[in-house]
């Protein structure tokens, strides 16, 4: 599966701590090589998926053909 960020996940991406960004590129190739990998822990949430980045921060898709589309990296609250 590919993937692309939108432009809202882009800015945040950008604006997140330097750590999270990398584990953010980490959590993101796991997830286009096997979305049931355990350190994603990634669940439906309301009508978008929702999977981990860090313990204290997230990040939300959504599901297209073979792509997912990242719409945001927010912190866990």
């Amino acid at each position: 599966m590919r993937f692309r960020l939108t432009k809202r996940a882009e800015r945040l991406y950008r604006k997140a701590p330097e750590d999270v960004q990398r584990a953010f590129d980490k959590q993101v190739a796991l997830l286009a090589e096997n979305s049931r990998h355990l350190s994603l822990d990634a669940k439906k949430y309301k009508d978008t998926y929702q999977a981990r980045v860090t313990l204290a921060w997230r990040f939300y898709f959504d599901i297209e053909g073979d792509c997912y589309i990242i719409n945001a990296i927010t912190e866990h609250p």
